[in-house]
């Protein structure tokens, strides 16, 4: 039986303004003041939680050579699969889902999440990466339904 551990609020997941966007507009010295200063943080809390899983070894990696240690650790029972949940702001998300596909992070503005939305990425030991959803807002009724103030799809 395997069970979620649950951590302490991150403060670098708190809402910013993640990095500048292309194409931008003429910005004022705050929102660049703003931008700069919560660049560096969710930057951090990216490479904090997006990384690429560890390779199985096999036999062939260590020159076919196995003590019985490392095959006492390969026997233990593990997840063949691992989920973080994370959440936090939606200008949070969609930075570090531009990032995580490899994308320009700058392009960050031209993806849209709904608030309370879902959005799951998978990241395999090869280090490819897939969206599977992005701003996914199927377990909630239009009603619920809000994104910058605005209920619903009338934004």
């Amino acid at each position: 039986p395997y069970f979620v551990e649950r951590t302490e609020p991150d403060p670098d997941l708190n809402e910013g303004r993640p990095c500048h966007h292309i194409p931008g507009v003429r910005a004022s010295e705050s929102t660049i003041a703003k931008t700069d200063e919560g660049h560096s943080r969710i930057e951090r809390a990216f490479k904090r939680y997006f990384h690429r899983a560890d390779r199985p070894q096999s036999q062939e990696d260590d020159g076919g050579e196995s003590d019985a240690a490392t095959a006492n650790e390969e026997l233990k029972p593990r997840p063949k699969h691992e989920f973080e949940i994370i959440v936090c702001h939606g200008n949070v998300i969609r930075y570090m889902t531009c990032r995580a596909l490899q994308i320009p992070p700058e392009a960050w503005l031209r993806l849209c999440t709904f608030n309370c939305s879902l959005t799951y990425l998978t990241i395999r030991p090869t280090g490819s990466v897939s969206c599977r959803m992005l701003g996914d807002i199927g377990h909630l009724g239009l009603a619920n339904s809000t994104f910058s103030g605005h209920h619903g799809f009338n934004w």
